[in-house]
């Protein structure tokens, strides 16, 4: 079975600190660059699962690569360059401490909560009567709170103005800029047959300007629905066919996991793990039309290494 990388310790050249996310391990480089390693990590329900999963950087990184270059046009963003399937390297932002979640449609955890009879999320008012899956008359930006630790807080529009997490400016230029790439994603989504479901944007400042930072349309961080057979589904009330890390979640929550205390992880075996990575590659095939190459590699860490350590010093 092909290795997975789950741990990261690089000491590359002009390095000052590292800081290792749930699945991004990112370097920051002379203050001015960070070099960020998109690790086999996979996480669900805020919890990091204890296997790795081969290819799932790779897939990441180059799907978030392809779409970070198809929407320079609306805004600037940190990528320079992608020295190693696994690595973007970009400039350094100071990120803004919310992310901006945009859906399209009612599902997920905003479904969950709307089930349960709640009819307000982030300050939005939904009326009653809708269906799972069904889609808003125009899509609705439900902003969370960035958690260092555990689950990440929704939050209103008002209450992040409020309390000084962003400035009214720079929060209506943010909104600005969601619902634009977030018609983008769309419209490419559409051309490959699929629905951009919602996704989530982060966004940093650097001289104060604005850029997207991040990731941005991979399935870690948003859901895709086939468009071949929505409507009938929709009608019916059956589920979707998804493109998403969803099947994961499903999968967790069917052998009794939602990443509550005194919960244990169901066990990863090999077949598990194999079938995750098969389904990241029918995202990113899906997803960019392309066929996924794998980069093969006897020591991926090496390979990184040398990579990033080239172009660095170039």
């Amino acid at each position: 079975m092909s290795k997975a990388v789950v741990e990261t310790n690089f000491n590359f050249p002009g390095q000052k600190s590292v800081y290792k996310g749930k699945v991004r391990d990112v370097y920051n480089i002379n203050n001015r660059y960070m070099a960020m390693v998109v690790s086999d990590r996979i996480s669900a329900f805020d919890v990091v699962l204890p296997k790795g999963i081969p290819f799932k950087g790779q897939v990441l990184n180059q799907i978030a690569a392809k779409f970070l270059d198809a929407t320079t046009d609306i805004v600037p963003n940190w990528k320079i360059a992608t020295p190693d399937p696994m690595v973007t390297i970009g400039v350094k932002c100071e990120p803004f401490k919310v992310e901006m979640v945009i859906r399209g449609y009612l599902t997920g955890s905003a479904w969950r909560d709307y089930k349960a009879g709640n009819r307000m999320i982030c300050g939005i008012q939904l009326p009653d009567g809708m269906k799972e899956n069904q889609k808003f008359d125009k899509p609705i930006i439900t902003p969370t709170t960035k958690a260092d630790e555990g689950h990440d807080e929704n939050i209103s529009k008002e209450e992040i103005i409020a309390q000084g997490l962003v400035s009214k400016e720079d929060y209506e230029q943010l909104e600005k800029y969601t619902y634009a790439l977030f018609q983008r994603g769309t419209e490419i989504a559409s051309k490959k047959g699929l629905i951009l479901v919602d996704t989530k944007y982060e966004f940093g400042k650097r001289d104060g300007k604005i850029y997207l930072i991040d990731e941005i349309h991979t399935p870690d961080s948003s859901r895709y629905f086939y468009a071949e057979g929505y409507k009938e589904r929709f009608e019916k009330g059956e589920a979707q066919r998804q493109l998403s890390k969803e099947f994961v979640r499903q999968w967790l929550m069917d052998n009794g996991f939602q990443g509550k205390n005194g919960q244990v992880i169901p066990e990863m075996t090999d077949d598990i793990v194999a079938s995750i990575t098969e389904r990241y590659i029918e995202l990113y095939e899906n997803i960019t039309g392309e066929k996924f190459v794998k980069s093969e590699s006897d020591n991926i860490e090496k390979r990184i290494e040398k990579n990033v350590t080239t172009f660095l010093l170039n």
